[in-house]
């Protein structure tokens, strides 16, 4: 219970810093394309292309079919939406301290919200993408429906799910720089083993259960479930008691980890 209040409380603090962490976090979006051309239209450029890119290969090139009777874009964006914000925040939150190096010096500031407004920077992103998911379904002929508010439980558990990973790995970067490369390789390991433009039934049912042990498995299926299969989340139970058990550890493990180590993150820097 001390752990689990401990990490109720730490959490609640940072939240309480709210205004601050929007105000930064739109800075940050700004600073990140400062001095280019396009400006913040970059961020929104790159994930496009790259869903173009795919789509290209994937339905113009091998033909692929529509998935489940649904049309494979459709199938794709479900996939690939939630997994560009996943990676963009644990790429971005990782870095957080040794880019605000300046800030983690201040003995006033709480520097444990700097994985946090990296992950709110990449929300808004985020948030642009998910209204154009939904126009592209109406494009294509699918309303709205019940089911798509799940969209709000999984956006959920991806920012606690990236939270918990940010600060283990926000925390070691600091005194271990390798950590970022192995970071990067990690995710593109991740995107392939993740069923984002694969079908997961392609896998024989005995290896299943450990594709399911991913974490973000639960979430690209959850995006998949409110948009396409309209399946509730708690039709789940086994996923979903897994995902925050597991979630809860990285919480655990982080808050522990970033206390213990924040002492001697300016003597780093």
């Amino acid at each position: 219970m001390t752990a689990v209040k401990s990490i109720f409380m730490f959490i609640l603090d940072i939240f309480g810093s709210h205004r601050l962490i929007y105000e930064l976090a739109k800075k940050d979006v700004k600073s990140k394309y400062l001095g280019s051309y396009l400006g913040v239209l970059w961020a929104f450029v790159q994930p496009t292309v790259m869903i173009l890119i795919f789509w290209v290969v994937f339905q113009l090139g091998f033909r692929s079919m529509p998935v489940d009777n649904f049309p494979f874009i459709l199938w794709l964006l479900c996939g690939m939406i939630p997994w560009f914000f996943f990676n963009d925040s644990v790429i971005s939150a990782a870095n957080s301290i040794i880019e605000n190096s300046y800030l983690v010096k201040k003995v006033v500031f709480r520097v444990s919200v700097l994985p946090l407004i990296k992950i709110v920077s990449s929300l808004f992103i985020h948030a642009f993408f998910i209204v154009i998911l939904f126009l592209i379904f109406f494009v294509y002929g699918y309303m709205p429906s019940i089911y798509n508010i799940q969209v709000v439980y999984y956006l959920i558990a991806t920012i606690f799910l990236v939270l918990g990973i940010s600060w283990i790995t926000s925390s070691l970067v600091v005194f271990l720089k390798d950590i970022g490369q192995i970071i990067a390789m990690v995710l593109q390991f991740g995107f392939w083993l993740t069923p984002i433009i694969w079908a997961f039934n392609i896998v024989p049912a005995k290896y299943q259960i450990y594709f399911k042990l991913n974490p973000v498995f639960y979430i690209v299926q959850g995006y998949r479930e409110a948009f396409i299969y309209h399946t509730w989340f708690w039709k789940h139970t086994f996923l979903s008691v897994y995902f925050w058990t597991f979630t809860f550890v990285c919480l655990m493990i982080g808050i522990l980890l970033f206390k213990k180590l924040r002492p001697h993150f300016a003597d780093v820097l």
